[in-house]
């Protein structure tokens, strides 16, 4: 219990997880550029608004374009590439880490990803609410002489995120938003991203969410479009990915960090999901990236 004389805790602002940039703030000198330019796994939330102008950004070896008005918004553990700046390229960027998040009042289901979409296109009322709440947030960081209390950021970000998770969910209609099958389906993908590497069985799963396993398969099927077996070899595979992009393994070591007990059934298992053996999919990312 605190005692009434004890001042409260607060925290301190260069303690709190959250960076804001736009086009506006000083770019990095040329060999910091190309470091940044290289791909790398996200340790934190990585949001993206462009204000005007056309981007394309690669998450997950997949290529997102951008153009006036969209949002793109990446979780940690994704491996993301940014493009090359360009001086037409008018933007907003915020990274955020869990312990900021967690600070919050509220959860924001979007940041999981439910509707399997990590871009958003705003109306223009929400757009420039949007853009607002970026410009007071980057004002906030870097123009202002004097430091603002942690407790006014937090109060922006949150405002911030409230708008991005109604304008992803506003094609959902809104008795569904937060209905009993999503919050199964967004306990369905925390649970696969934390016991990934357990590979755990669909039965096992299931159990965990006090549902039957018809019941899981409907919900995932509903809001994935695969069944949960699927969805969870999907996310090893992109996982696999993931590691050979941002630092290349030899089987063997990438079949033990994804659970597997025998290299030799990964690799079958690697090119029956994927299409490639793993040393194909290295030499094309070696291709690509040359």
């Amino acid at each position: 219990m605190q005692d009434k004389n004890e001042t409260p805790m607060r925290l301190k602002r260069d303690r709190l997880g959250i960076k804001v940039v736009s086009d506006n703030n000083p770019y990095p000198s040329a060999d910091l550029q190309q470091k940044l330019l290289q791909p790398r796994r996200l340790t934190s939330y990585f949001i993206v608004l462009i204000d005007s102008g056309a981007v394309t950004y690669n998450l997950d070896l997949q290529d997102i374009a951008l153009t006036d008005g969209q949002l793109l918004f990446a979780m940690p553990n994704q491996v993301f590439t940014p493009p090359q700046k360009t001086d037409t390229l008018k933007y907003f960027k915020t990274l955020f880490d869990e312990n900021t998040l967690a600070l919050l009042p509220q959860q924001f289901p979007f940041l999981v990803n439910p509707l399997n979409t990590q871009t958003i296109t705003f109306d223009t009322p929400s757009r420039k609410r949007v853009r607002k709440i970026f410009e007071i947030l980057n004002q906030i960081l870097h123009v202002d002489a004097h430091p603002t209390d942690t407790e006014i950021i937090l109060s922006y970000l949150n405002a911030l995120l409230t708008e991005l998770n109604s304008a992803y969910f506003k094609n959902t209609e809104p008795a569904n938003i937060l209905n009993a099958n999503l919050s199964k389906f967004i306990e369905f993908k925390l649970m696969v991203e934390t016991h990934l590497t357990e590979q755990p069985s669909v039965n096992a799963i299931a159990e965990k969410l006090a549902l039957t396993t018809n019941s899981l398969y409907r919900i995932v099927k509903e809001y994935s479009g695969v069944s949960p077996k699927d969805f969870f070899t999907n996310r090893l595979m992109i996982e696999a990915q993931r590691k050979l992009q941002y630092a290349p393994l030899s089987v063997k070591e990438l079949a033990y960090e994804l659970g597997f007990n025998d290299p030799d059934y990964f690799s079958r298992f690697f090119k029956k999901c994927t299409g490639k053996s793993v040393s194909a999919f290295l030499e094309t990312q070696q291709d690509s990236s040359g």
